[in-house]
């Protein structure tokens, strides 16, 4: 086993669901029956709070760097402006079966990231590419790549090709280091990087740190969904949004941003 394939074991044990239930089962199992109390009362708390979407908005917009989104109206003169050249999208994962399709598929991250990087490349007139490998989670599998997902995607829903692919990298330090080799063939130093809100932090410091100019045109931002009182009740999609940005926040803290 690669030192990269605990990432995702490690990651899985320390953030919400497993974290908080960790901390459960380390109370019922803890000797001194107040601290074991403490500890249990802790993590179903912390579970409660962390499944609830408002928790997940309020943690977005104070632990991570902001990135503002791009200005629909003024988008593609942003880009013109910062001499963009090429739209560079990220991958977010497959489904590596679909039943339905027969084939594998984009998650809703992926396909939501390819929508906003086609609408930008159709209103700025530039060229796409796309990042993304087998992920160190499925590192080991036989399934397909993110890279060749997205183009049987764009060909067959937008009819597009993809000038650039990246299908090798596992993590996004590769995809900006095996991204950065694609792109310097063809001169392509200045380009609008998508991806969630939440990731775009890491994923704009580490092109950067390949060399390249980033414009970054964050989507998919955690942003509250329902009325107040449902926003504080715990959802899974309130969970996920708690897991991504502490994932993040994790994942900074680590490279020590």
């Amino acid at each position: 086993m690669q030192l990269g394939e605990l990432k995702p074991i490690l990651t899985a044990l320390v953030l919400p669901p497993a974290g908080p239930l960790l901390l459960v089962a380390l109370g019922l199992l803890w000797r001194r029956r107040v601290l074991g109390w403490l500890f249990g009362i802790a993590g179903l708390v912390g579970l409660w709070l962390l499944g609830c979407n408002a928790v997940a908005v309020a943690l977005a917009q104070t632990i991570l760097p902001q990135v503002p989104a791009l200005a629909p109206t003024t988008a593609a003169s942003t880009l013109q402006a910062g001499k963009v050249q090429a739209v560079v999208v990220l991958g977010g994962g497959i489904q590596p079966s679909a039943p339905e399709y027969g084939t594998a598929q984009p998650t809703a991250d992926t396909l939501a990231r390819l929508r906003y990087g086609v609408w930008l490349t159709r209103q700025a007139s530039l060229p796409l590419a796309f990042a993304g490998g087998v992920g160190w989670a499925n590192s080991g599998n036989t399934s397909a790549s993110e890279g060749a997902v997205a183009r049987a995607t764009l060909a067959q829903d937008y009819g597009l090709a993809l000038r650039w692919v990246d299908d090798q990298s596992r993590d996004t330090a590769e995809n900006a280091t095996q991204m950065q080799t694609l792109l310097a063939r063809d001169g392509i130093q200045r380009i609008a990087l998508v991806t969630n809100a939440w990731h775009m932090p890491r994923a704009q410091a580490a092109f950067e740190r390949a060399g390249f100019q980033v414009t970054p045109a964050p989507m998919g931002f955690t942003l509250a969904q329902q009325r107040s009182l449902l926003e504080w009740l715990p959802t899974g999609h309130g969970l996920q949004g708690s897991r991504e940005v502490l994932r993040e926040w994790l994942a900074l803290r680590v490279a020590g941003r």
